[in-house]
């Protein structure tokens, strides 16, 4: 054996521990965080797609269909208040539609830290009016 090895041993140990440690709190705090911003970019997704439909169905239709889609989600802080605004403008052909999301919700690190996740996004589409 040589003397050179036995100072060394078990110090790599002691890194090897912490580095697991992060991994696992990081698998944690993504469990947690993951569904979250799935489900607000699936919201966000089914708003773009509905923006380019504005031409086809009224804009309270669109805004029904989109606390429906926010109720599936488990989203209940878009369906607050000022949480979601819906416009279409434009002529009897074609025209503009925005949705704006404002809401933030929160995600509870399992009690050691709240971590609040806001949304702000503004989706603007053209659409033309095939009524």
């Amino acid at each position: 054996m040589n003397p050179g090895h036995t100072r060394a041993r078990g110090e790599g140990k002691v890194g090897c521990i912490v580095s697991l440690l992060v991994l696992l709190i990081g698998i944690a705090a993504g469990v947690k965080i993951f569904p979250v911003f799935y489900s607000d970019n699936n919201l966000l997704e089914y708003a773009g797609d509905l923006a380019g439909q504005a031409g086809l169905k009224p804009v309270p239709m669109l805004e029904s269909m989109l606390r429906a889609k926010a109720q599936a989600l488990d989203i209940p802080e878009a369906l607050g208040e000022n949480a979601m605004t819906i416009s279409a403008h434009g002529d009897s052909q074609s025209g503009i539609c925005t949705i704006t999301f404002n809401y933030s919700r929160t995600v509870d690190l399992y009690g050691v830290y709240p971590l609040t996740i806001e949304t702000h996004k503004t989706i603007t589409k053209n659409y033309v009016d095939a009524r």
